[in-house]
């Protein structure tokens, strides 16, 4: 616990980490202990989630593809109503809340209506996940570069993600599962190799955690071979040969050519 009492009426965006309880901070363990009410999402996983005292009241505010639950409008409009009554208010958000988590749209309504913000960073599903499977994001032979992008994004094959994977460069895609052969069809497009290293991890830093390797030109049949289901990140580049994975390629040869990229790298 703090040293001092946390003051009445006031609001916390909070990162719950990739899943596994114990990458919560500090700082975010002693807030579920502490709050009145806690705001959480649907990826926060299930050990953290135990970690909340029962008298603290919770709502789950859970999103899924096409569906949710409760609109960010009225999530924010929860949010300073609670706070505007008196309340510790955690909002509890998987991985960091400003890395696709919609913490700075939260963040804006806080301050337009004049309530007290913190923002407690988390772990985000790129690091916790790359980690578990022994996957370095940068390497001095490999990768000086990182991206994080939304695979859910709009008109996807209007962007220009040139720039964002091959040499040098190692790309982590959030939310991609369900345009996976968009994705690779999007990218070799635009120049990227066929043949670039991909790892897949599935339920990342949990105990379930599936970790699978193949070529990008097989990212979209391997999404639908493997079942792999959400939530999921996708790594591209040659660092992802360095991953402690399964390789599940799907085309005859493809196992040699990863083991030589895995070699050469």
């Amino acid at each position: 616990m703090d040293k001092h009492p946390l003051p009445q009426g006031k609001l916390w965006l909070v990162g719950a980490g990739p899943g596994d309880p114990d990458l919560l901070t500090l700082r975010a363990a002693r807030l579920l202990e502490s709050a009145d009410l806690i705001v959480h999402d649907g990826l926060v996983g299930a050990g953290v989630l135990a970690l909340i005292p029962p008298h603290v009241e919770r709502i789950s505010v859970a999103k899924q593809r096409s569906r949710h639950t409760m609109k960010q409008e009225a999530i924010n409009a929860l949010l300073i109503r609670e706070t505007r009554a008196g309340r510790r208010v955690v909002r509890l958000k998987g991985g960091d809340p400003f890395i696709f988590g919609r913490g700075g749209e939260e963040l804006d309504a806080a301050r337009d209506a004049g309530i007290a913000c913190e923002v407690v960073p988390g772990i985000t599903a790129a690091a916790g996940c790359a980690a578990q499977a022994g996957l370095p994001l940068t390497h001095r032979e490999d990768a000086s570069a990182v991206s994080f992008v939304a695979g859910q994004c709009k008109n996807l094959t209007d962007q220009d993600w040139s720039g964002l994977a091959g040499h040098g460069r190692t790309l982590v895609i959030y939310m991609g599962l369900a345009t996976a052969s968009a994705i690779a069809d999007k990218l070799i497009a635009d120049g990227v190799s066929p043949g670039l290293p991909v790892a897949v991890i599935e339920r990342g830093t949990t105990a379930d955690a599936r970790v699978l390797r193949t070529l990008l030109t097989d990212l979209g049949d391997l999404v639908a071979r493997e079942r792999v289901a959400s939530p999921a990140l996708i790594i591209v580049g040659k660092v992802a040969a360095r991953a402690d994975a399964l390789d599940c390629l799907g085309a005859p040869g493809l196992i040699a050519s990863l083991k030589d990229m895995a070699c050469d790298s």
